[in-house]
């Protein structure tokens, strides 16, 4: 504050002496040594005025090129309508309007959306939980207009951590997320009653996961890039079930199939069909069988991740409702125009 106030004492020095020259000089003609003196006093009160007048020009440029434009609620310098977030920066609440119609209300930290906060899109869907930086992070719900909806954790603005997202048209997936798809351990459901718990890796079904099918069927073993592919064990719901290796979902290598009167067919399968007859006891079918139960055995001794996707979707409850608390906070006060500090 000192700082800004000597200037202007300076300025009204100089102008005053700038204006007292000339009246001493009309009004004191009879002492022309003092009359010399006032004005190259006054000449030189002239040339330090023009100095300061450049200098503060250059000052309030630099000022303007580095600052961005901040809308606050409260008084920066007096601390009102501050809060602390996460990180332990003092955050304020407020009202960001977009140029696509997007609005933002709740903490801002720097001009950015930090704390927590809601963020509606336009005709799109909203969001309503963590910021850090101006993007998702730490726990959250997000919705669609066509019903979508996911709640759980977000990392750096996608969804990363555990978490259940529900598809309008019913399907879920419940489990590990990173970068923004399901990767991990996980659950998928679908609205016609089949079921898949087991790995993910980039959003589709990888690694060992166990399968029930609508139709009543379930296979227990390998995946790969979302297909039943490896060593596994398909049960089906009449009471048959295959023993054996598997090529992009279809029989394909050694394995046994069995009937629910008790036979069986054993040898060399080529695209579900049987192509190559061999007993029981070969060697080569006694190693693919064994494969294909240790597989199905690793795919039911999974993780299990209900519990950490409880706890994911409970926190984001709680943060979801801290961002609309916020929130409304931002609307209010924004309605009784406490808006300030904004630096263009």
């Amino acid at each position: 504050m000192e700082g800004g106030r000597a200037p202007l004492i300076h300025c009204i020095s100089f102008t005053f002496f700038l204006l007292l020259s000339p009246i001493f000089f009309y009004f004191n003609q009879a002492i022309r040594p003092v009359n010399y003196i006032l004005l190259a006093s006054a000449g030189l009160a002239l040339v330090f005025a023009l100095i300061l007048r450049s200098r503060l020009l250059r000052l309030r440029a630099a000022a303007r090129k580095g600052v961005s434009v901040r809308w606050f609620i409260g008084d920066e310098s007096s601390g009102g309508g501050s809060v602390s977030n996460k990180c332990g920066k003092v955050a304020r609440e407020g009202v960001v309007l977009f140029g696509n119609g997007d609005v933002y209300e709740g903490e801002l930290y720097k001009g950015r959306c930090n704390g927590s906060g809601v963020y509606c899109f336009y005709g799109k869907g909203r969001y309503e939980g963590d910021w850090a930086d101006g993007k998702y992070d730490g726990h959250g719900i997000e919705s669609w207009a066509r019903g979508s909806r996911y709640r759980g954790q977000y990392r750096q603005g996608m969804r990363h951590g555990f978490g259940v997202y529900r598809f309008y048209d019913g399907d879920s997936y419940a489990g590990e997320w990173v970068g923004g798809q399901s990767h991990g351990y996980g659950v998928q459901t679908c609205s016609d009653g089949s079921c898949y718990a087991g790995e993910f890796k980039c959003g589709v079904k990888h690694g060992l996961g166990r399968y029930r099918f609508r139709n009543g069927d379930r296979y227990s073993g390998e995946y790969f890039g979302d297909k039943i592919h490896g060593f596994g064990v398909y049960n089906f719901a009449n009471g048959h079930c295959y023993e054996g290796s598997w090529h992009e979902g279809r029989r394909q290598g050694f394995g046994t199939y069995k009937f629910r009167n008790g036979e069986a067919r054993s040898g060399e399968w080529d695209c579900g069909i049987l192509t190559n007859t061999l007993p029981a006891s070969d060697p080569v079918i006694e190693r693919a069988v064994q494969a294909a139960r240790k597989a199905a055995e690793q795919a039911t001794l999974l993780p299990q991740v209900e519990n950490q996707v409880r706890t994911a979707v409970s926190d984001a409850n709680k943060a979801a409702t801290a961002a609309r608390v916020a929130a409304v906070r931002a609307v209010q006060s924004q309605k009784e125009g406490k808006f300030c500090d904004i630096y263009l």
